[in-house]
């Protein structure tokens, strides 16, 4: 295919020999299939972000880092520098991410290389070679559901054990089912587990889209509660990569707060539009 002009660069710098074909267009990224010497990788090629609201953009960028105060101004003022370097920001903290999880053995595409807005990395195939299916378009016995499950529990774990961040947006929609089991994709909402005041609820709400997806084959799944237990002992810390988990926790009684209450039914209302946008149309068919 014709090469498009946002990877006219990494062709140029013999990062990318050719562009294969277009695999998939989202809201966020546009990605594709490249050839890099004798492997085969993709290349995510970033868009300006139009359709995150204010209030999601502040929950997940707390406490990151910017690299000046006019910049961080800018940043909160709204202005036209301020929206490139938010949208900076927020790439970077994927490629960041990911070079973290890489680095803590935690199951996520290998990257390779991030320039002008575009991140080069493994792609991840299936037994046959062709580029990965999302586990939403996949269907599972009871006992590879559970197996699954249970390996996307201990990443869940070795993300924060390891590397100290919580995903923020796990879900079906972006874990791919690679040759050897799941591997997680799609990280620039990922937060710092100790500097995000809302990591715990992030947390909380990966692992029930983990339960409620797999639950739909192996329904003793939806008894669990994996993420409170495993956030119990990392705020003590006594969680480990070889920590035993059983599902079971003890809720302790006391006051509703009320606020955290809305919060969650906002987040469920925003991932449920998010669920609805990506079921639309949006993705390409990988063939």
């Amino acid at each position: 295919m014709k090469t498009p002009s946002r990877l006219q660069t990494l062709v140029e710098e013999g990062l990318i020999d050719t562009v294969v074909r277009q695999l998939m267009s989202g809201k966020e990224a546009t990605v594709y299939v490249v050839r890099s010497g004798d492997e085969t990788r993709c290349a995510k090629v970033y868009k300006e972000a139009t359709n995150r609201s204010f209030r999601q953009a502040v929950d997940y960028t707390e406490n990151r880092k910017v690299k000046n105060t006019r910049q961080a101004r800018a940043m909160a003022k709204g202005t036209r520098f301020g929206r490139e370097a938010t949208e900076a920001a927020w790439q970077s903290a994927e490629v960041d991410a990911l070079y973290r999880l890489a680095a803590a053995g935690v199951r996520v595409p290998r990257p390779h290389l991030f320039l002008d807005g575009v991140l080069l990395m493994e792609l991840v195939t299936d037994a046959n070679g062709d580029a990965a299916p999302r586990l939403n378009d996949v269907e599972f016995t009871p006992v590879d559901a559970r197996r699954h499950h249970a390996t996307l529990i201990a990443e869940v774990v070795r993300m924060l054990c390891g590397a100290g961040v919580v995903h923020g947006d796990l879900s079906e929609f972006n874990i791919l089912l690679g040759e050897d089991g799941p591997v997680i994709i799609d990280l620039p909402q990922a937060v710092d587990a100790a500097g995000n005041n809302h990591a715990k609820r992030m947390l909380l709400r990966d692992v029930e889209n983990l339960r409620n997806f797999f639950g739909r084959f192996a329904p003793e799944l939806l008894r669990s509660d994996y993420g409170h237990e495993l956030w119990a002992l990392y705020e003590r810390g006594l969680l480990h990569t070889e920590t035993p988990l059983t599902g079971r926790f003890v809720h302790a009684r006391g006051p509703v707060d009320v606020r955290s209450v809305v919060r969650e039914i906002d987040d469920a209302r925003d991932e449920d539009a998010a669920k609805r946008l990506r079921l639309s149309g949006n993705h390409l068919p990988r063939n």
